[in-house]
């Protein structure tokens, strides 16, 4: 029985021939490439833009991007690492275009040095399965997501819904290693504060990160 080390090493090695394949001219391997990324490429666009149409317009835009300048990746970082950077960079210029003149969200603070205070009764619940489908939980978390600041939802995104270490979501968004986990415990404070109330005040049991319950998935 093969490990998941072994898997893992094996798509490696599958993922580094594709490319030398793809510099040296096969390029209609390229598709083969990004598509186990496909997924990751749109929520983390999806995470800035908002809007389910822009995101696949600026993922569409992203893989395009990558597939110009193949020849560019230095193989320095993990190729997952370097498409999402070009998804992050395309949608924030989509998004700075679009809202040139708008006002961030009010959690969006302009530094790192203000904290944010949780309320006290604020937990965060868990929708028992006989009152609620998983998909209105992930629908609610959609929405209280779309609440947060832009650079507290990017962190929330990459390390907690597409499982980034914490190194690989501080290159993509060129950010410190600190700053990712600050921001990231916010996110999560912010979260647990408008997703607490639960639908109707009915949530009873506590739902834990650490533990790897994730409405999400």
């Amino acid at each position: 029985m093969r490990t998941a080390l072994q898997n893992d090493l094996g798509a490696s090695s599958h993922e580094d021939a594709l490319l030398k394949r793809i510099k040296d001219g096969e390029r209609e391997l390229f598709y083969e490439l990004v598509q186990p990324y496909e997924r990751r490429v749109y929520a983390a666009a999806l995470s800035i833009l908002r809007n389910e149409a822009e995101a696949e317009d600026a993922a569409q835009e992203a893989v395009l991007k990558a597939f110009k300048h193949i020849g560019q990746f230095r193989e320095e970082a993990k190729f997952s690492t370097w498409l999402l950077q070009i998804t992050i960079n395309e949608a924030r210029m989509r998004r700075r275009k679009q809202l040139a003149h708008a006002m961030e969200p009010i959690a969006d603070q302009p530094n790192e040095d203000g904290e944010y205070i949780p309320r006290d009764f604020a937990d965060w619940r868990e929708i028992p399965s006989e009152i609620l489908e998983r998909h209105e939980i992930r629908d609610a978390l959609m929405k209280a997501l779309a609440m947060l600041g832009e650079k507290y939802r990017e962190v929330f995104v990459l390390r907690d819904m597409q499982r980034l270490s914490i190194e690989e979501t501080a290159k993509i968004l060129d950010i410190s290693t600190a700053s990712v986990k600050t921001r990231l415990l916010r996110a999560r404070l912010m979260l647990r504060d408008l997703l607490s109330p639960g639908f109707g005040g009915g949530w009873t049991t506590k739902l834990s990160f650490a533990k790897g319950n994730k409405p999400w998935e």
